[in-house]
């Protein structure tokens, strides 16, 4: 009984030794672990609860958009911006909003909404269309070499003909035609096949290209 005794005495000592020098490491590492913890859990409800307050202000957006109020939209998409910039809904909101002072001819702050998607959006994709939209805003207000900058940059292969159709447009407004007999013939050959939509936006692009003299 004593030589168990004695192993347990020794034992004892030896994590006694053992937690005197890794103790307080042992514990702070715990502690750090325990907070990490919390801190991920309080992220998560906190982006949770983010996403549906900037989804409720999104839906309201898109109502106003369609009820054809582009103050309001403007203003929605403005709150947006700033709680809720650097999430999907930021770029969402700026082409929403962008379409809706388009549509009511302020192109001014159409020009505005689609600049922010162009210079903060996060996603590459809603990234080239603000890019694509905010071309043809610029060609209406008179700034087609403006419009020719934003289109300089190759787009993902889905938006290769419609940059190049508005590529054209662009050289138009410029009066080179030459260009844009080019730029529409390169936005032909980026076309694919098939579907119903393509051919309907082929044959647009067939008809700008026949008025400033047809392919060469």
């Amino acid at each position: 009984m004593a030589v168990y005794d004695l192993e347990e005495q020794e034992q004892l000592s030896e994590l006694k030794a053992w937690w005197a020098r890794w103790g307080t490491l042992v514990t702070a590492v715990a502690v750090s672990l325990a907070l990490i913890s919390v801190g991920w859990q309080a992220w998560q409800w906190y982006r949770n609860k983010s996403s549906v307050e900037a989804g409720v202000l999104f839906v309201a957006l898109e109502r106003a958009a369609a009820q054809g109020d582009a103050t309001k939209a403007r203003e929605l998409a403005g709150q947006i911006f700033e709680q809720y910039g650097r999430t999907a809904y930021g770029d969402l909101a700026a082409l929403v909003s962008g379409k809706a002072q388009f549509e009511a001819g302020d192109l001014k702050n159409a020009e505005a909404q689609l600049s922010w998607a162009v210079e903060h959006g996060r996603d590459p994709a809603l990234r080239d269309l603000a890019r694509l939209r905010l071309a043809v805003v610029l060609i209406d207000q008179g700034k087609a070499e403006a419009a020719l900058q934003q289109l300089a940059a190759d787009p993902r292969p889905a938006f290769k003909a419609s940059f190049a159709d508005v590529r054209g447009d662009a050289m138009v407004a410029l009066g080179k035609n030459e260009e844009a007999r080019a730029a529409y013939q390169a936005a032909l050959d980026a076309l694919g096949q098939g579907t119903q939509a393509t051919e309907a936006f082929r044959q647009v692009i067939q008809l700008k290209q026949d008025v400033v003299g047809g392919a060469r």
